[in-house]
């Protein structure tokens, strides 16, 4: 079954295509497109709302069946934030270094028992006779005091610590067992079962 994935996030994508080819699906990009991919405005007041926006804006210009997630970290400490705003929380979109920045500034002085955090992946699926769906994944743990060592993963994963460790510094696969984009993903390929 051909899916496309509609997303410009080239480290978002390798992981979703890591978890779904084994699956069975051939994965479509905007790499296999002969036009350019034009991203939704992802104005969604949830993590689902906004995977839908984007699932749709994929199936409307490729009549695919079209994926996409929306994620982020929700702190407890700042009521949920950055949450629906992750990737765009320092003010430029996609900036990881200001993104983390700022969270630490943010949560310059909390001690570790108030640091708690969580993950959340919203994966969206839509189909050209109009059904769709959305699962949700979370991944718990807590926002460290600085960067950690490591080079695996991206977005807030220097910061963040699961109860297997530093996001940072677990292999692909370690990640993919306890993620919140991999429960998602499971979640997805057990939902999709009823649409197929």
């Amino acid at each position: 079954m051909k899916v496309f994935i509609a997303t410009k996030n080239q480290k978002k994508l390798r992981e979703l295509k890591r978890i779904l080819i084994p699956m069975g699906f051939e994965v479509l990009c905007e790499a296999d497109l002969d036009f350019p991919f034009k991203d939704a405005i992802e104005d969604g007041q949830t993590f689902e709302e906004n995977a839908i926006i984007k699932a749709k804006s994929g199936l409307l210009q490729t009549g695919l069946i079209s994926v996409a997630d929306d994620s982020g970290i929700c702190v407890d400490y700042l009521d949920g934030r950055p949450g629906v705003f992750s990737a765009r929380y320092s003010g430029e979109h996609g900036n990881d270094e200001m993104n983390n920045d700022k969270l630490l500034s943010e949560l310059s002085g909390v001690p570790m028992e108030k640091r708690t955090a969580y993950y959340v992946a919203a994966i969206a699926c839509v189909f050209p006779d109009g059904k769709q769906f959305t699962v949700r994944g979370e991944c718990h743990g807590h926002i460290a005091f600085e960067r950690q060592q490591g080079n695996g993963g991206f977005g807030y994963d220097p910061l963040f610590i699961s109860g297997k460790g530093p996001f940072s510094q677990l292999t692909a696969e370690e990640k993919d067992a306890i993620s919140h984009r991999g429960k998602a993903l499971m979640k997805f390929k057990e939902e999709l079962k009823k649409y197929i």
